[in-house]
C-alpha cells in the first residue's frame, strides 16, 4: 500500500467504467432526448469512487480477517513505530495519508477529487465500552463534536444497525453547510476489538443555512464540496487505554479553472482537519463522560 493522498485525474479509467456511463447517457437519452453531458461527467466520477471504495473496504475486510495491522503505525519500521506510539502516548493524533491502487496504478477519477485520510488517538485509561457509548451516542454528536456536527439524531436503530442524520457545517475561508444521511453498522470482533462502517447514504448542500429561506441545493446544482463519504473505524484497548482509529475516503468536485484561490484551501486541507479534530472530540468525549459523578447526566 502506497500512501499519497489526494487524487487528481482527467483520463477517463478503464474501459468498464466507460461503458457503464455510456449506458447511464443512453437511459437518459431515452428519457429526454438529450445526452445530459453533465449527468454523464458525475456517473463517471462517481462509478470511479465507487471502485475506489470497493477495493478499499477489501483492503479492510482482509486486514480484520487476519488481525495484523490493525492499526496503521504497526506497519511501519521499528523505529518509526516507536515513535509513533510514543507520540500517541503525548496525546498526539497519528495522521497519514493514503491512496488505494489499482494492480499499483492508480485509479483516475475525472472530474473529481479523493481524499483519503486515516487518523490514529490514544484514550488513557479508557475502555472500549465507553468508546463505543460515545460513538454510537448520534443524538449527542451535536454536542461532542460541535461545531462541526450542527446537529445530530438517530433516525432508526436495529442492534448496531444505525441510520443517522448529521448536519456538518465546514469552515475554510468559504463556509459549506451539508445536510446528511449514514448507514453505520458496528461489529464485535474479540474482547477489547470493535470495528464500523460507515457510509453516506445522501448528501445535499444547503443554501442560506439557518435563514427563513433556508433550501437544500438540488445534485449538480451545488458546489460538489462533498459527493461522497465513506468511513472506517477501529477500536482497540491496550496499554491502559484504546486506541480508536478512522479512515475516511470522501469525493469532491474537480477545482474548476480560475477558482483555486477560494475553493482549493477548502477542498484540500478540510478533509484531514476535520478527521483529526473528530478524533480529539471523541477522546474528549470520553473523557469527559468518564469524570462524571454516577447517575449524573453527561448532556
Amino acid at each position: 500500500m502506497k500512501a499519497k493522498g489526494n487524487i487528481r485525474s482527467k483520463c477517463w479509467g478503464s474501459a468498464t467504467v466507460l461503458l457503464l456511463a455510456l449506458h447511464t447517457m443512453a437511459a437518459s437519452t431515452a428519457r429526454t432526448g438529450e445526452p445530459g453531458p453533465r449527468l454523464l461527467e458525475q456517473q463517471v466520477t462517481k462509478l470511479a469512487f465507487d471502485h475506489y471504495v470497493a477495493l478499499t473496504q477489501a483492503r479492510n475486510d482482509e486486514e480484520l480477517k487476519g488481525d495484523t495491522n490493525l492499526l496503521w503505525v504497526d506497519g511501519l519500521a521499528e523505529g518509526p513505530r516507536t515513535e509513533a506510539y510514543a507520540a500517541l502516548k503525548r496525546g498526539e493524533v497519528k495522521m497519514q495519508k493514503r491512496e488505494t491502487l489499482d494492480n499499483r496504478k492508480s485509479i483516475p477519477c475525472p472530474g473529481g477529487m479523493i481524499h483519503h485520510w486515516t487518523g490514529l488517538v490514544f484514550i488513557p485509561a479508557a475502555k472500549l465500552e465507553e468508546v463505543l457509548s460515545v460513538l454510537e451516542d448520534y443524538d449527542k454528536h451535536s454536542v461532542y463534536f460541535a461545531p462541526d456536527v450542527e446537529r445530530s439524531k438517530i433516525e432508526s436503530r436495529s442492534g448496531d444497525h444505525f441510520q443517522v442524520f448529521l448536519r456538518f457545517r465546514r469552515h475554510k475561508v468559504i463556509t459549506v453547510v451539508l445536510n446528511t444521511e449514514h448507514a453505520v453498522d458496528y461489529f464485535h470482533d474479540a474482547p477489547g476489538k470493535a470495528h464500523s462502517r460507515s457510509s453516506a447514504t445522501r448528501i445535499a448542500e444547503v443554501g442560506n443555512a439557518g435563514m427563513s429561506d433556508e433550501r437544500e441545493k438540488t445534485p449538480g446544482g451545488d458546489g460538489g464540496y462533498l459527493w461522497r463519504m465513506e468511513t472506517w473505524w477501529r477500536m482497540q484497548e491496550g496499554d491502559g487505554g484504546v486506541y480508536v482509529q478512522s479512515e475516511v475516503a470522501s469525493l469532491t468536485r474537480d477545482i474548476p479553472m480560475g477558482l483555486g484561490w477560494m475553493i482549493e484551501p477548502f477542498i484540500t486541507s478540510i478533509p484531514r482537519e476535520t478527521l483529526k479534530f473528530t478524533l480529539e472530540a471523541a477522546r474528549k468525549a470520553v473523557e469527559g463522560n468518564a469524570s462524571q459523578p454516577p447517575g449524573r447526566p453527561t448532556g
